[in-house]
């Protein structure tokens, strides 16, 4: 089968390699359609930690071709969206009703629960990203990150909500919890910030403005909900603050995951306020904060973690909206692509020209 593999840094192929049936508590799904996600690109650069070489892709959705031993959630024929996070239900966080931090099973990093994998290029063992690697015309991935979805959803919509729209809307409504008619400010808008966007709609934010570089990003964010942008390189703490009487957002939310740009945002939020890290930026990069704003401002700054997943109800739910025309998907989706494609893809997400490109088999 074809798979798209990162060998080295910065360095990913559209390759051959070969699968092996699922084992006792795994399924086997043939792909139908993968988002090209920013985690993606940040594998392939080092920014997320990861074996190599690796089959990237962890936002799918597909149809269920095989089980192996012992799973009971799906069965063949069923249609799937997959998570990057398992849901175990037993370890520490699962158990708090935490699924989206979950630590069931701590595999090596790269592997399948039992520290294997089921995927071999040039008859070697690989790695697989996040346990999926479902940026391949199939995967073998653990039943804990599968959840069964309404057979009528198109495929694409589907896959994305297995990263960025879960990630984006449940910034909004989950982490953040935006109460009803408040002002919000979104620094960010690729595809888990229109996500955002489409959040804070669906929460009912009485003001929703956009931030980015971008005036394309700029037009979609007003189609997916915002209510008014900054206009593109202007100086957007001191519009946010203007446009507030000087108080600031209720909830400002950075999509971007640069040290600047955060500490710009916990400026942009009102005392009170919540500023909700959402961008992902490498390990090696610090934020800072005067020591004295938290305590004598109140405010509340809150990492969000795959937009607090309960994927298992959520993936259902976030389609069920997109089913009665709440949550646009149809027009996240910008461009699709064949596997073959892929190097195409991953440089149009790096220039920006997308909301979000999908490869469908």
């Amino acid at each position: 089968m074809k798979a798209v593999v990162a060998h080295e840094l910065n360095r990913f192929s559209v390759e051959e390699v070969t699968i092996d049936p699922p084992k006792a508590g795994e399924v086997k799904v043939k792909m139908m359609a993968t988002g090209v996600c920013h985690s993606d690109l940040s594998l392939i650069n080092g920014t997320i930690p990861n074996p190599f070489p690796t089959v990237l892709g962890h936002e799918g959705a597909g149809i269920v071709e095989e089980i192996g031993e012992g799973v009971t959630h799906v069965a063949v024929g069923d249609h799937v969206v997959m998570s990057f996070v398992l849901n175990c239900g037993e370890c520490f966080h699962c158990e708090r009703a935490e699924p989206h931090l979950c630590i069931g099973g701590k595999p090596e990093l790269g592997m399948q629960l039992d520290g294997t994998t089921r995927v071999k290029m040039d008859g070697n063992p690989i790695a697989v990203m996040s346990f999926l690697g479902n940026m391949a015309e199939y995967a073998v991935v653990p039943e804990a990150c599968v959840v069964s979805v309404d057979k009528t959803v198109d495929f694409k919509a589907a896959a994305l909500v297995g990263c960025g729209v879960m990630t984006g809307v449940g910034a909004a409504i989950k982490t953040a919890d935006i109460r009803p008619g408040s002002t919000v400010a979104v620094v960010g808008c690729g595809g888990v910030g229109l996500s955002v966007i489409q959040g804070a709609r669906i929460a009912g934010a009485g003001r929703i403005i956009a931030v980015d570089l971008s005036a394309e990003k700029m037009q979609m964010a007003m189609q997916m909900g915002a209510t008014e942008i900054v206009e593109p390189g202007s100086n957007f703490v001191k519009e946010l603050k203007g446009r507030t009487n000087g108080i600031g957002v209720d909830y400002c939310f950075e999509v971007i995951g640069i040290p600047k740009v955060i500490e710009q945002c916990i400026k942009a939020t009102r005392r009170g306020g919540t500023t909700v890290l959402v961008g992902v930026g490498p390990m090696t990069e610090r934020f800072s904060i005067n020591a004295l704003t938290l305590p004598l401002s109140g405010k509340t700054i809150k990492g969000s973690m795959y937009g607090d997943a309960n994927f298992k109800v959520d993936f259902p739910m976030l389609l069920g909206l997109y089913q009665g025309g709440k949550l646009d998907l149809d027009h996240m989706i910008t461009r699709t692509y064949g596997i073959d494609e892929a190097p195409q893809a991953f440089a149009d997400l790096e220039s920006g020209v997308n909301a979000r490109g999908v490869i469908v088999y």
